[in-house]
């Protein structure tokens, strides 16, 4: 048949890092922003879930790097929660990937290193930041940053020993294509631990 609704499966069912590369690869030629955007969702140890934006920093068998400052609300609930999930959407593709597992510390060399290649603004923000705590006025964030900003002029402010970053290793992930009149096509990917071989199967929308 003619409608793409209706074709046979297209998701291939062996390599799901393999898959997530290909469908990045085509969000970063296709997205007009933030390809690399993703819901993070995290939860408190009794369960009451929070979700927000941040970036995706790095990816791999090895899992999937995001940065952030430790002691911010997501820092804290990770700190005594590890399990998290992840959710990338495309529109211009109409997919999604889904990614849930638990997080580990990239190292400190790692992390220096990427907070070394962000713009000057951008390390002197973060490290002015008292990320997630209520702050009296915007300008007082802003006095903050012009006064880090006077001590390093050049934006070489330290990494502070609170902000670095997190690896997610996946132990399901899903992929979703949207079809017409919500025919959608969906293969999910598990494993028990980061040693184990995948699995998958298809999924009814």
């Amino acid at each position: 048949m003619s409608n793409p609704a209706l074709t046979a499966e297209t998701i291939p069912h062996d390599d799901p890092f393999a898959l997530f590369e290909t469908w990045f690869a085509e969000a970063r030629a296709s997205e007009p922003n933030d390809p690399n955007a993703m819901a993070l969702a995290t939860a408190t140890p009794t369960g009451a879930p929070s979700v927000r934006m941040v970036l995706l920093k790095g990816h791999g068998t090895d899992g999937f790097v995001f940065y952030t400052n430790f002691e911010s609300r997501k820092g804290l609930e990770l700190a005594a929660n590890p399990q998290v999930a992840l959710l990338f959407h495309w529109k211009s593709l109409r997919r999604q990937v889904r990614i849930e597992g638990r997080v580990v510390e990239v190292s400190p060399a790692e992390a220096d290193a990427y907070f070394a290649s962000r713009h000057p603004l951008s390390r002197l923000g973060s490290a002015a930041s008292d990320q997630s705590r209520p702050m009296p006025d915007r300008a007082t964030y802003l006095a903050r940053v012009e006064a880090l900003n006077s001590a390093y002029p050049d934006g070489d402010v330290p990494r502070p020993p609170h902000w670095s970053g997190y690896r997610v290793i996946a132990t399901a992930i899903e992929f979703w294509i949207d079809r017409d009149h919500r025919l959608h096509e969906r293969r999910r990917f598990v494993r028990d631990d980061a040693d184990a071989p995948w699995s998958s199967t298809l999924l009814y929308p």
